[in-house]
């Protein structure tokens, strides 16, 4: 059971106050600002390079408890697994600072997928929280669905019951899942924007 001061550590995306250093969110239905992160294996990743194809980002911290909820759950990787099955690309996105207590280089979160049996397509270092501040992410995990044109379609959470309880995905929306199904369809998203909750993203402070 999680001891209440490190779960105190981490905050609701309703609770937290924003970051000055983090931006105004895009609106869902505009353009998803293009970006170029390093993958794990040290290799260039560029949003754009995925055009004609949707694109879930998921912004992941390991040392999160709620993002333990979802991995360690099995739900985040079967969330995963059903995209990328159906052709969506998944990129996992991780914007803690290197000066943060729970930071881990990209190797080490990519093993730590691995053993939760989690394959995204990539794996990126956002460690300035360059990325992160561009889309307003707020909290671990903090879900985004762009569209094949680069549009952004869904912006919030993974769900809609914001606790680190385990017991509580089976009764929540996955809205995810849900956005993605009716994306996949020519449907329009019923819940395009929701609330991300999590824990606050450890960005690094501004010079």
């Amino acid at each position: 059971m999680l001891r209440r001061p490190f779960i105190a550590a981490c905050s609701f995306a309703a609770l937290a106050p924003f970051l000055a250093a983090v931006h105004a969110a895009p609106a869902v239905g505009q353009p998803a600002p293009d970006f170029t992160l390093t993958d794990a294996a040290g290799k260039p990743v560029k949003l754009s390079q995925f055009r004609g194809k949707h694109v879930v980002l998921e912004w992941t911290n390991p040392g999160c408890p709620y993002v333990k909820k979802h991995y360690d759950s099995g739900n985040m990787p079967a969330t995963q697994k059903e995209a990328m099955d159906q052709g969506v690309v998944w990129l996992s996105i991780n914007s803690t600072e290197k000066g943060a207590y729970d930071y881990l280089e990209p190797s080490k979160v990519v093993a730590w997928q691995k053993e939760r049996k989690a394959a995204p397509t990539h794996l990126l270092a956002d460690e300035e929280g360059t990325v992160g501040r561009a889309y307003g992410a707020r909290t671990t995990p903090h879900m985004y669905i762009v569209d094949p044109q680069g549009r952004l379609v869904y912006a919030g959470g993974i769900d809609s019951i914001p606790s680190s309880n385990a017991d509580d995905i089976k009764r929540a929306t996955n809205y995810v899942k849900q956005g993605l199904g009716e994306a996949l369809a020519g449907k329009p998203i019923t819940a395009a924007t929701t609330r991300p909750y999590g824990c606050s993203v450890k960005y690094k402070s501004a010079a």
